[in-house]
């Protein structure tokens, strides 16, 4: 997508409902920092979802213990 346009900054805020500040200040992240500049979102969610994923083991590794109990509770019945 090129950082260039026909149109002015002052078309292009209006086409998409913002202001031109706006428009330069993601102008100026994207030369700076390219993708890395909209990533904190992604590094978020990221994070979010590990720390669900080593929730979710946990609870796998406490019903196997449960399980395993079970089973050898009622092997003895």
């Amino acid at each position: 997508m090129p950082l260039t346009s026909d149109q002015t900054l002052a078309e292009l805020a209006s086409k998409h409902g913002v202001h031109p500040n706006q428009i330069s200040q993601w102008k100026k992240q994207v030369k700076e920092g390219g993708v890395a500049s909209f990533s904190t979102k992604i590094q978020k969610d990221q994070q979010a979802n590990d720390a669900q994923i080593k929730e979710l083991h946990a609870q796998i590794g406490q019903l196997t213990v449960e399980k395993d109990f079970l089973q050898q509770a009622f092997a003895k019945i």
